[in-house]
């Protein structure tokens, strides 16, 4: 589906777009507020400044998408792909991440405030300057992450350990791929 048909669509009234396939939509600055994109397929989608607050995004593939500075408060993103996702200043306050896989994800300043990352995979990705207050992270890994500037300011956290400059936190977990199998 192209972006004209989505906006079209989603200006008749229509929310629901689950398995869409969108692979590098261009839905910049869209207003996309409560869709279902629940396992569609946005890898390399441009969702830069989108309104996506309150969609669902359980289970979708955004590998490699665009989200900086897009508004995604109180979405549903659990079990999502957001490997290598670009999510600078990305507003996902009261979020549920959890189970995200967000390997290598670049989340630098961006509004995690309330949001449930509990198990979310973030080895490697980009903390600097996020904001986590209230954020659950029980059974996260942030293992080899970078977060020099993170806020963690009443944040849950179990298993903390800092050493050198390095938070580790969680647990194994049996990762979910984008499509939802075990």
């Amino acid at each position: 589906m192209d972006a004209n048909k989505l906006l079209n669509l989603y200006a008749a009234g229509e929310r629901k777009f689950n398995g869409a396939n969108l692979h590098q939509v261009n839905l910049s600055d869209a207003d996309l507020k409560g869709a279902n994109f629940a396992e569609a397929d946005l890898s390399g989608a441009n969702l830069s400044q989108a309104d996506l607050s309150g969609c669902n995004l359980s289970r979708a593939n955004l590998t490699d998408a665009d989200l900086s500075r897009a508004n995604l408060n109180g979405a549903n993103l659990s079990e999502v792909n957001l490997i290598g996702a670009d999510l600078i200043e990305v507003n996902l306050e009261e979020t549920n991440l959890s189970r995200a896989d967000l390997r290598s994800a670049n989340l630098g300043m961006a509004n995690l405030i309330g949001a449930n990352l509990s198990e979310a995979e973030m080895s490697g990705a980009d903390l600097r300057k996020a904001n986590f207050t209230k954020a659950n992270l029980i059974g996260s890994n942030i293992n080899e992450a970078e977060f020099s500037g993170a806020d963690f300011t009443e944040a849950v956290i179990t298993e903390q350990e800092m050493n050198g400059g390095m938070l580790h936190i969680g647990i194994s977990h049996k990762w979910i791929t984008w499509a939802g199998s075990y």
